[in-house]
C-alpha cells in the first residue's frame, strides 16, 4: 500500500506540475501576444476580454472565474469532483497568471499582428493541450468542450472548441464592429485547435500495416521478431485465386523502416498497405477510458 501511495503522489505532483506550467503559458501568450496587438480570445477568457474592453474595472483573470462558475457546477454532475477539481486549480492558477502578468509586464505590440496570432494560437493550444492531457482545463471553452465530448463522441475537442471560439469572437465583433480584430482571432483560434488536437491526439498516433503475401509463416515470424503484435488472416486472390496471408498490425511511425526492410528480405512481391491510425488503444498503445478525449 505504501508503493501505491508514493506512486500517486508522485503522479499528482506531476499532473499539477504540468497544469501549472500550462497555465503560465496560457497567461503569458494572452498578455504578450493578444492583448496588445487586439487580437480576440474565444471562449471566457475572450468573453471577458470584451467585458473588460466595456468595463475596463473589471480585470480580465477575475471575470473569467466568475463566467466560469455555472460551467464548473454542470461539469461536477458529468465528471466528479476530482476531474473538476482539478480543473478549477487551473483554472484559477490562469486566472491569476493573467491579472498577475498584466500588471507586472507591459508588452508592446508586434509589428505584424499576422505573426502575433499565429503564434499566440499555437502557445495557446499547446497550454490548453497540456490541461487536456492531464484531465483538466482552464474553464470556458475548453472545459464546454470536454463536456460535449460526451455527446459529440466523434468531434476532436479541437474543432469542438473551435465552434465556440467562433461564437465568442462574433459577439466580439458585433459589440466593436472591429472586423480585422475578429478575423485575426478566428486565424488564431483555428490554429489553437490543430496545436491542440496534434498535442491531445499525438500521442495515440500509430500507422497500420495491411501485408499480403505468400510467404506468411516466415513474414509472420520475421515482423513478431519486432515486437509487433500480428493478426493473420487466411484469404485467397481475388484475380489469381491463390491462397494468401494477411497480416496487419498497428505500430509506432518510428518502426515503418524496420518493417519494409522485413518486407523485402522476406517476400518482395509482397502486396503492403500502410496507412495512418489516429487512435489506437489496447497493449503497447494508449488505454482506452471511458472519459477519453
Amino acid at each position: 500500500m505504501g508503493k501505491t501511495r508514493k506512486f500517486d503522489g508522485k503522479r499528482i505532483l506531476k499532473e499539477y506540475g504540468i497544469i501549472t506550467a500550462g497555465c503560465l503559458l496560457y497567461a503569458a501568450a494572452f498578455n504578450w501576444l493578444f492583448v496588445p496587438n487586439h487580437i480576440v480570445m474565444g471562449g471566457f477568457t475572450g468573453l471577458a476580454q470584451t467585458i473588460n474592453r466595456l468595463a475596463p474595472f473589471l480585470p480580465v483573470g477575475v471575470t473569467t472565474a466568475a463566467l466560469n462558475i455555472p460551467l464548473f457546477i454542470l461539469g461536477i454532475r458529468l465528471q466528479g469532483m476530482h476531474l473538476c477539481f482539478s480543473s478549477l486549480f487551473a483554472m484559477l492558477a490562469s486566472s491569476l497568471f493573467i491579472d498577475l502578468t498584466a500588471g507586472l509586464f507591459s508588452f508592446p505590440p508586434m509589428e505584424d499582428a499576422l505573426v502575433a496570432c499565429v503564434f499566440g494560437g499555437a502557445l495557446i493550444g499547446i497550454s490548453m493541450g497540456m490541461l487536456l492531457w492531464v484531465g483538466a482545463t482552464t474553464g470556458g471553452s475548453d472545459m464546454a468542450a470536454r463536456l460535449l465530448k460526451f455527446k459529440f463522441t466523434h468531434i476532436s475537442v479541437g474543432k469542438l472548441c473551435l465552434a465556440i471560439d467562433v461564437f465568442v469572437i462574433i459577439f466580439y465583433t458585433i459589440a466593436f464592429k472591429r472586423i480585422n480584430d475578429a478575423f485575426y482571432g478566428i486565424i488564431a483560434m483555428y490554429i489553437c485547435s490543430i496545436s491542440m488536437d496534434s498535442l491531445i491526439y499525438g500521442r495515440k498516433s500509430a500507422k497500420v500495416a495491411c501485408v499480403i503475401c505468400d510467404r506468411g509463416r516466415e513474414m509472420n515470424e520475421q515482423l513478431t521478431a519486432l515486437q509487433l503484435g500480428i493478426t493473420k488472416i487466411q484469404a485467397k486472390g481475388g484475380f489469381s485465386d491463390n491462397e494468401k496471408t494477411v497480416l496487419i498490425c498497428a505500430f509506432k511511425p518510428g518502426k515503418i523502416a524496420a518493417i519494409k526492410s522485413v518486407v523485402l528480405a522476406v517476400d518482395p512481391a509482397a502486396f503492403v498497405i500502410i496507412c495512418d491510425a489516429q487512435d489506437v488503444f489496447g497493449e503497447g498503445f494508449a488505454e482506452c477510458l471511458p472519459d477519453s478525449l
